[in-house]
């Protein structure tokens, strides 16, 4: 296996360290994943069918009746002021 050396800001190091230790990885392995799928041309087409294919899995729908609201509908009680 070869090494890469890498020049990174001292602080973005620090910060991939700290979300890498909270997900249970390490930076390392997230560059070593990231290489990976970029030299891989099928990986974003397999990602998007497993997601499909995923998706076909979940059985959400809106309902029956589908969407009831409109989208003016939504923003108005998003953003309406409260009374």
């Amino acid at each position: 296996m070869a090494n890469l050396t890498l020049t990174i800001d001292d602080d973005l190091l620090r910060r991939a360290r700290v979300r890498a230790l909270e997900s249970g990885t390490t930076v390392n392995a997230l560059v070593r994943h990231y290489l990976e799928a970029y030299g891989d041309p099928d990986s974003t087409r397999r990602a998007m069918r497993e997601f499909g294919e995923i998706a076909d899995r979940a059985n959400a729908s809106s309902g029956p009746g589908g969407r009831t609201w409109t989208r003016e509908e939504l923003y108005e009680d998003t953003w309406a002021p409260r009374e």
